[in-house]
Formats: C-alpha cells, structure tokens, sequence
C-alpha cells in the first residue's frame, strides 16, 4: 500500500511539471490564432474570451488532441509503434495553417529535447519529428500516467496558456483570467469524458473562425505571438 501511494505521488508530481508553465518548450511564444481574433475584435473582453475557449475546447480539443492524445497513450503502453505514427500523422493533417502546424512541431522538438535531457525519451517508436501531442503522450507514459490524467493535465495546460496570451495582449487582469478558470474547469472535465467515448470516425476539429485567425495572423502587421 505504501509503495502503491508512493507511485501514485510521483505520478501526480510529474504531471505537474509536465503541465507547469515552467516547462521549457516555448509554449510561451504561441497563442493558436487568440492574438489575430484579439486584433480582429472577435474577442475583446472576459465574456467574449471565455465563449472563445469553450468553443475551441467543444469543436476542438475535445474532438481531435485529446481523443488522440488517449489513443496515443494506450498505444505507447502496448508498445504499438504503428499506431503512434497514425496519430502522429493525422495530428498533423487537421493542422489548417501553417502556423499551427510550426506550432505543434517545435513544441513538440522541444519536449522531445527535454525528455531526452532527463532520460525519459521512449527507446524506440518516436516518429521523426513527432508532434506535440505525441510527445506529450511518450512522456506522460514516462511518468506512469493513465489516459484521463493525462488528458486533463493537456487541457489544463492548454487552458493556462490561452490565459496567460490573454493577460499579455488583452486588458485583462489576472483576477478576471481565474474567474475563467472557475468558469471553465467543468468544462474541462466534460471535454476529456467526451474525448474517452468518441469514435475515431467521429474525431476532426471543426474551428472555421479559428483557421482564419490563424491564417490572419501570419499577415498580421504588429504581433506579440508566433501563432
């Protein structure tokens, strides 16, 4: 018993330095197309921010990163190295520009460096130039992590860096980004419960206003963000 929960602590530690912000990949420099939906007016204030993340939380990583982020994880525990390079792959194929597929690239070289500066990079199986979703799985397996837990630490981590994109660019202080959190925790939860029953027919983004920020955005005259 005392062993058991003497894993189950490092788990849960390491999922919090996989998740910190701290993290040193750059997720920093990157917004997902928020800076050009900032610029263009489309979102503006607390509201219109958090009826933005939930949009890209339901028709986006609910339907595509987490439900492959669960597929990845369960194919890295049976060492199914084919299965990883499908979802590698079809990551990358619903990344709608390119800098969104920059995006997922070089955080992912960067996790990938880190792992392997701490000796937790898988021995074989990682695709040449793995994504970050995929690299996030190969670690999440390194630290003993289940799919769930792994996916909630995803979202959260993704969630804290749209925030912290919002208090830079945005007139938005750190008080009114925690009441976002309050306001979107649930729907974290529902996200990763929808992700674990949906078909893998059934999986795609569908985030037209978020392609065309992104698209914008490469264009864009004055930016803080990559992406």
């Amino acid at each position: 018993m005392v062993e058991s929960q003497a894993q189950d602590d490092l788990a849960l530690l390491g999922l919090l330095q996989l998740v910190s912000p701290a993290l040193p990949i750059g997720a920093f420099a990157w917004s997902q197309g928020l800076e050009s939906a900032f610029e263009l007016g489309w979102v503006h204030d607390e509201k219109s921010l958090g009826d933005w993340l939930e949009g890209v939380l339901e028709d986006g990583l609910a339907v595509a990163e987490l439900p492959a982020l669960a597929r990845l994880v369960e194919a890295w525990q049976q060492g199914d190295e084919g299965t990883v390079a499908h979802w590698d792959c079809w990551l990358r194929a619903v990344r709608e520009t390119r800098e969104l597929r920059d995006e997922d690239r070089q955080l992912g070289a960067s996790l990938v460096r880190l792992m392997r500066s701490l000796e937790l990079a898988p021995d074989a199986g990682l695709p040449e130039g793995p994504g970050y979703v995929t690299a996030f799985s190969a670690l999440a397996v390194a630290r003993g992590l289940p799919p769930r837990q792994a996916m909630l630490g995803f979202a959260w981590a993704w969630l804290e860096n749209q925030l912290a994109a919002a208090c830079k660019a945005l007139p938005l202080g750190h008080t009114a980004a925690q009441r976002l959190v309050e306001r979107l925790r649930p729907a974290l939860v529902e996200a990763v419960g929808r992700a674990l029953t949906i078909d893998d027919d059934d999986m795609g983004p569908a985030l037209p206003g978020l392609a065309l920020a992104s698209g914008l955005h490469e264009t864009q005259y004055s930016r803080l963000f990559r992406s």
